[in-house]
């Protein structure tokens, strides 16, 4: 199997390290990955600028690039640039969770629509904030169960969350947005962000949000198909 490894905290982040050493014992691995920080890029591409691809020697025997641009390019530059053929690809692990509408900022699962809009089946892989462990201690568990269930067969995405404890698999749909932004006006004119937490903690294991914050891993399978088929076929009877 050959396997294109992704992410959206850069090339040197620990997680991606981690993801290399796990996916090199699935098949051949090859590496694009942002140069720097690309975190809430979600899908975006460059489209009015020439950006650097260079080799990288960060991982040993590994073929490597550095991409200066986002991660959706970097999924790009490897597909549609290099012309490289890939069985999979996966997108982590981040730090810090992907889950409910906060999927809509996500570098992390932006690549991953990238891959699939390519026809790539893809993964995206999220772990606590403070800690990889448990994300590494799971990862083999979490994709034999994908196998096992056959899950790529119905959904070209899969966004994994890990959470700091916690090793049940639940497979769930989006739930609500857990993050906010507040905004700090600054004397200049400019506006500062800062992130709210908004999880309030219903428990409905259904939700990702809310089975990955108490304790469980999740599941979530995604499409790129943006259509509401709910709203389309209630505009066709009217």
């Amino acid at each position: 199997m050959r396997i294109l490894l992704t992410n959206d905290d850069g090339i040197e982040a620990e997680g991606l390290r981690h993801l290399v050493n796990w996916a090199k014992t699935k098949g051949e691995v090859c590496v694009f990955a942002p140069k720097t920080q690309q975190s809430a890029k979600s899908h975006s591409i460059e489209i009015h600028q020439a950006y650097e691809v260079r080799r990288s020697d960060l991982f040993d025997g590994i073929e490597a690039y550095s991409v200066n641009s986002t991660p959706a390019d970097c999924v790009r530059i490897a597909l549609l640039g290099m012309k490289k053929k890939f069985d999979l690809a996966i997108s982590g692990i981040n730090r810090g969770p992907n889950l409910g509408g906060d999927i809509h900022y996500s570098g992390t699962v932006g690549a991953c629509f990238e891959a699939a809009m390519s026809g790539v089946k893809a993964l995206a892989v999220s772990a606590a904030f403070l800690s990889f462990d448990n994300a590494v201690k799971n990862l083999d568990r979490v994709f034999a169960e994908i196998t096992a269930r056959k899950m790529f067969d119905y959904a070209d995405i899969l966004n994994v969350n890990f959470p700091e404890e916690g090793d049940e698999i639940l497979v769930t749909r989006m739930g609500p947005t857990i993050y906010s932004d507040e905004f700090e006006f600054l004397p200049d004119g400019s506006a500062k962000p800062g992130l709210v937490c908004l999880y309030g903690g219903t428990r409905n294991l259904e939700l990702d949000t809310d089975a990955t914050m108490t304790g469980h891993i999740s599941i979530t399978p995604l499409g790129c198909d943006l259509t509401n088929a709910a709203a389309l076929e209630a505009i066709k009877r009217r």
